[in-house]
């Protein structure tokens, strides 16, 4: 990772670019969440032939709509290649450090399986284990773990701990969501979700409507999704949230000034029977410092079997788990509910990911 005239430029270090020379303990914070989004990225260079070859993937923010096109064609290969033989092995030797600093379903298992099916191997640390509990600053941590793997991927509670892990690292490091801050995979993975059960063609991304509800002050979800949508022509977003969790006025300002119309709502019924695609999020209990604020806010936005017959037929539901109380369980039945097949497309995106970054995509056919 290179800081250069400004720019976060992200890659491996080379002379001239200072770095950080910070330690980084897992209890400390590197930056507010205005403060990381406020960050400008570097977007992919894709006049590249391997143009995520070597590179780190901290933010939504490096991404343009050929690089967001590139990922879902190299999704759309490792497909046709895993229905066929179920595993590949273009990254046969290979190793990821899989370091997972906060509780995680679904990433660490889609990262892991993901690198498995691509025939590498993975060397799993989590907080349970990590010698953080003998007072390993992070920065120690990452320094180290350079050493066994060809790529990190990292989640951890702090906001800008995976750009942070970017500076000291060697190895490219993937960002799999830090604390209130971004998500970029988990963003990639939703639009290319709605690809895939929209037929598979760019076409039929264009022009729909997104609405995005629950918590979207600490969803760290909302905030990359909000940024990849812009690259997408036609989009509108609806936020849908108490006033108390609303999207943060500078990724609403961001978003906007990138073309795309937006409406803020506390009524989720004023919009569903507009809605193409609905992304529900839970209220996040581990963000709040106060408890009786969580109480207040949970439970105000329940997507059930009567909220969703007020929806078109062809909507799309999807939500990036867990989930707790805000969809009942009789909507899992519901075609339009898509959040239990998420996880599949999730795997295949990160797998794109994963051998984009290690530089083998190039071995697909």
């Amino acid at each position: 990772m290179r800081r250069c005239s400004g720019v976060v430029r992200l890659g491996r270090r080379s002379a001239g670019c200072s770095v950080s020379k910070r330690s980084f303990h897992a209890s400390s914070s590197l930056y507010t969440t205005e403060e990381s989004w406020k960050k400008e990225f570097e977007e992919f260079d894709m006049s590249q032939k391997q143009p995520f070859k070597g590179k780190d993937i901290i933010s939504a923010k490096q991404f343009n709509r050929d690089a967001l096109k590139f990922v879902i064609d190299i999704g759309d290969r490792i497909t046709k290649e895993i229905n066929k033989n179920n595993t590949l092995d273009i990254c046969r030797g290979r190793l990821l450090g899989n370091v997972i600093l906060e509780p995680s379903t679904r990433t660490a298992s889609s990262f892991h399986s993901g690198m498995v099916r691509l025939g590498g191997t993975v060397i799993p640390i989590n907080a349970a284990t990590s010698s953080a509990l003998k007072g390993e600053t992070f920065s120690d941590t990452v320094r180290v773990v350079q050493n066994y793997v060809d790529v990190i991927v990292l989640r951890h509670s702090e906001v800008g701990a995976a750009l942070h892990a970017a500076e000291v690292a060697h190895v490219p490091v993937i960002n799999a969501g830090d604390g209130k801050g971004e998500h970029p995979t988990q963003a990639l993975l939703d639009v290319y979700t709605v690809y895939c059960e929209r037929g598979q063609k760019w076409s039929n991304l264009e022009g729909l409507t997104w609405t995005l509800v629950g918590d979207l002050k600490y969803g760290r979800t909302t905030h990359s999704l909000s940024r990849i949508l812009t690259l997408i022509p036609g989009t509108k977003i609806n936020y849908v949230s108490t006033d108390n969790l609303k999207i943060p006025d500078y990724i609403k300002a961001d978003t906007e000034a990138r073309g795309v119309k937006v409406r803020e709502l506390n009524n989720l019924e004023e919009v569903i029977g507009s809605t193409d695609v609905i992304y529900q999020t839970r209220i996040q209990k581990e963000r709040f410092t106060d408890l009786k604020e969580y109480e207040a806010q949970k439970g105000k936005f329940i997507i059930n079997p009567s909220v969703m017959s007020r929806g078109k037929s062809d909507m799309m539901l999807l939500h990036p788990l867990p989930r707790v109380d805000e969809i009942t369980d009789d909507v899992d039945q519901d075609s339009r509910a898509k959040y239990f097949i998420q996880p599949r497309y999730g795997m295949i995106t990160r797998m794109a990911l994963l051998s984009s970054v290690i530089g083998r995509e190039s071995e697909l056919r």
